[in-house]
């Protein structure tokens, strides 16, 4: 059996560094792939997600969401917000590519249909207010669950629609202040 005495300090030392700095290199690696490839961690600093996101809270994006497909009505998403890109926000998806979404009476109605979305999610009644909404292709409508204090589609400045590439991920689960599955 060889004695390691018989090895330098210097060497030792040296082995010793290169060892962790091929884990730390690793780690450093892997959190940049798993940050930038598959999740997004974004903050709901505000109450216009409530009941569904407590304020303040902590949550991840599935990044990969959306790489086969388009995201489907009430998916709650991650997206950069149009007006100011360097911002992230969370709403939910109401209207889809191409659709016209009225607003009567606080109420959802999708391409002329009579019955309302059913919005089981919403915290209190919203306030009455009647638009209408060509979604443009390519693009979505979104609003809060906390529709009487939410900054969504309906008041965005420059345009009411959310461009398809600026969505990061569907929303899976808050992780602070508590753990819980996002619906």
């Amino acid at each position: 059996m060889e004695q390691n005495n018989d090895i330098p300090r210097s060497v030792k030392i040296r082995k010793e560094i290169f060892s962790w700095v091929r884990v730390l290199l690793f780690a450093a690696v892997a959190a940049f792939i798993i940050n930038n490839v598959l999740i997004v961690n974004a903050a709901v600093p505000s109450g216009s997600m409530l009941d569904t996101i407590a304020a303040p809270s902590r949550l991840v994006a599935f990044r990969l969401s959306y790489l086969f497909s388009e995201p489907e009505r009430l998916d709650v998403v991650v997206f950069r917000y149009p007006e100011n890109e360097s911002v992230l926000h969370v709403k939910r998806v109401i209207g889809l590519p191409g659709e016209q979404v009225d607003i009567n009476g606080g109420q959802i109605f999708i391409n002329g249909s009579t019955t309302p979305l059913d919005e089981w999610y919403l915290l209190e009644t919203p306030w009455s207010e009647n638009h209408s909404f060509e979604v443009p292709q390519g693009h979505f409508f979104v609003l809060g669950d906390n529709r009487n204090r939410s900054h969504d589609s309906r008041l965005w400045a420059s345009s009411p629609y959310l461009p398809s590439e600026n969505i990061l991920g569907r929303a899976a689960f808050s992780y602070f202040p508590s753990f819980g599955i996002i619906r």
